[in-house]
């Protein structure tokens, strides 16, 4: 990121806040219940408040025989996450209203169990300002547990990822999605170690992601999953730009930052307004907020519709470009046209490949590898009379007799590669295969397996994928359909 792009902490105070954010405004930004009210006052969605719970009367008063399955606790006034805690029982509706409020018991995104003595004193906690941001007497809100979106249950263990929305002058200017981790257990906090990854405010779809905890960096993919962070498309995006910019409009904050969060069955949610939104937004985008701030500036918009369609016409696209000049890598399609040498190295053939960085090794079709020459490599094999998929107790046998080492006897057999799937084990011959990708030469070992019947005669694993980054959205525009 060029400096004078990023947005430093001063330049947001004098810039940003202190002119557009009222001191009433910000006030009510940070008492979680005004926001709350403020939210069901206007009709823009958010989870169902159960109850607050103010001081010791109320304390005394409260019903707890009508603690729900399913909820968060949390300070009205807190601050970096603190006092929240996310609760679930992992008993059935029937058998959880069955039992007495004293044998009931909930599970926290630690792991941990709570009883209905430990959440008093938790509550306790809250309303003698242990949370809060200047140790005052606080509140304490007990609300709907947002359900997570089946399109992150294999991004992130645990916890509920949320989507952080930075609007000014009814513009959504930048995004950044934050997944929790086991490090910042449970919580989509980046101050915790929760990840943040950028989102193209055009398309909705992932770009770059990045850790804070230890220490800043740029990541690929998800620390506790190996899930690829990259090209996930985020669900009712159009929404959750309409329902952030109005946020903003009634908070009458006019630099705010929106978390959201998208639930399985409401859809998305506003979790809560931050006035003072941190800057690692930046880093998650690879791009400073100084300049898109300043596109905004002083432009008068009229309608809603206008200010979301504003925001994908200037920060939406071209993040391939930005990827490759601050990476340092070449971004890659889904599928994508290389040029395969043959055995000799003196003819070049353009096929259309798959990436899959789900596969460790790239693969090739018997037929295809034929064709460039290793014949009777395939046939030295295919005389072994080897099973496509093999037991426990067939491998044993054939690494009793030591086939693999007669197998590469052969020259033109590099290697032999053990693919496992939910059918067992394969053992695959490798051969050298050279191929051009985006202009690179890529020397590799590549397993031969019969791939008729799919669309492309070759898959790239991600064994040859390292100078690469991936982006699944790519061919669409490149390429079309096939």
């Amino acid at each position: 990121m060029p400096k004078l792009e990023v947005l430093g902490m001063n330049a947001r105070n004098l810039r940003y806040l202190r002119p557009h954010n009222r001191l009433r405004a910000i006030r009510l930004a940070d008492d979680k219940l005004v926001t709350k009210k403020l939210l069901i006052r206007h009709g823009i969605p958010t989870p169902r408040l159960y109850g607050a719970i103010k001081d010791i009367r109320g304390f005394e008063k409260f019903n707890w025989n009508r603690m729900p399955r399913n909820f968060v606790i949390k300070p009205a006034r807190g601050h970096g996450g603190g006092g929240i805690i996310i609760l679930r029982s992992t008993l059935k509706r029937k058998e959880f209203v069955k039992i007495p409020l004293r044998e009931k018991k909930w599970e926290d995104s630690k792991g941990e169990i709570w009883r209905i003595k430990d959440l008093k004193w938790h509550i306790l906690n809250i309303v003698e300002g242990q949370f809060s941001l200047a140790n005052i007497p606080d509140c304490a809100l007990i609300e709907r547990r947002i359900t997570r979106h089946p399109i992150f249950r294999k991004y992130c263990k645990r916890g509920i990822p949320d989507i952080r929305i930075i609007v000014f002058n009814r513009v959504p200017v930048m995004a950044m999605l934050r997944l929790p981790t086991l490090l910042s257990l449970g919580k989509a906090n980046l101050a915790l170690g929760a990840v943040g990854v950028g989102i193209d405010i055009s398309t909705g779809i992932t770009t770059y992601a990045m850790l804070r905890v230890p220490r800043r960096r740029i990541i690929e993919r998800h620390p506790d999953t190996n899930q690829e962070l990259r090209g996930l498309e985020i669900p009712f995006w159009d929404k959750i730009l309409s329902i952030a910019q109005e946020a903003q409009e009634v908070s009458h904050l006019g630099f705010l930052g929106v978390d959201i969060g998208i639930d399985r069955k409401y859809g998305p949610e506003i979790l809560e307004f931050n006035a003072r939104p941190g800057l690692d937004i930046q880093v998650a985008n690879l791009e400073g907020l100084a300049s898109r701030l300043e596109r905004v500036y002083g432009l008068k918009i009229e309608t809603k519709v206008k200010g979301v369609r504003l925001a994908k016409e200037l920060f939406g696209g071209d993040i391939e470009r930005k990827v490759e000049e601050v990476s340092g890598k070449e971004v890659v399609g889904a599928v994508e046209p290389v040029l395969v040498l043959n055995k000799k190295g003196t003819r070049k053939r353009e096929i259309k490949v798959r990436i899959d960085t789900g596969a460790r090794f790239t693969a090739i079709d018997l037929d295809l590898a034929r064709s460039l020459g290793y014949k009777e490599a395939i046939k030295h094999y295919q005389s072994f009379k080897i099973k496509e998929w093999l037991t426990k107790e067939e491998i044993q046998e054939l690494s009793r007799k030591k086939i693999w080492k007669k197998l590469e006897k052969h020259p033109d057999i590099v290697g032999i590669a053990k693919v496992y799937s939910v059918h067992g084990a394969s053992y695959r011959i490798e051969i050298p295969l050279v191929f051009f990708i985006e202009g690179r030469k890529i020397i590799s070992k590549a397993t031969v397996i019969s791939r008729k019947g799919l669309d492309h005669p070759v898959i790239i694993g991600r064994r040859d994928l390292k100078g690469f980054l991936v982006d699944p959205a790519k061919r669409k525009h490149r390429y079309g359909k096939y």
